[in-house]
């Protein structure tokens, strides 16, 4: 270096790379083998994605989406049936396929069942993720005496009330 100039002037136009210095012809800075244009600024796929996107990715990566479909099946089942329809039923269970619909008459039920082929329509279309196959529609639950370990074929214990 020049013997003139001081050395902290030296040293700063040394490093602001002024000046060269003699380590800096057999130093040469190392880079990354490549370019990786995924840590780039301002290049594509950098931008920032909107928490939809993250948890849709988040869902598919975790096999979710079949559970999702299925719990919003539940939560939207008036968007799905209707206002009216959707006052008098609601799903029950979800079992190999078979989604069973629970009204509150048989009345109801025999209607449902009439209306059955629009219904899974609606339902195929809007979840297809929830592996609905096919609807059942049943009845309130009532007590029987039909079924049990002790059970009898026959009218069954009617005549002893009263």
């Amino acid at each position: 270096m020049n013997d003139e100039i001081p050395e902290t002037i030296s040293t700063y136009l040394r490093l602001r790379g002024l000046e060269p210095s003699k380590r800096a012809k057999w130093r040469k800075r190392r880079r990354r083998g490549g370019e990786d244009d995924e840590n780039q600024p301002f290049t594509a796929g950098r931008d920032p994605r909107s928490l939809g996107d993250a948890l849709d990715v988040l869902t598919k990566a975790h096999g979710w989406e079949p559970q999702l479909a299925r719990e919003d099946l539940v939560r939207q089942w008036e968007d799905v049936a209707g206002a009216d329809t959707a006052q008098h039923s609601h799903p029950v269970s979800l079992t190999d396929g078979m989604l069973t619909i629970q009204c509150d008459s048989t009345a109801w039920a025999k209607n449902l069942s009439y209306m059955r082929s629009h219904i899974l329509t609606q339902i195929v279309t809007r979840y297809p993720e929830a592996g609905v196959e096919g609807v059942r529609f049943v009845g309130p639950d009532v007590p029987t005496w039909k079924w049990g370990p002790r059970s009898i074929p026959g009218r069954g214990p009617r005549d002893t009330y009263g």
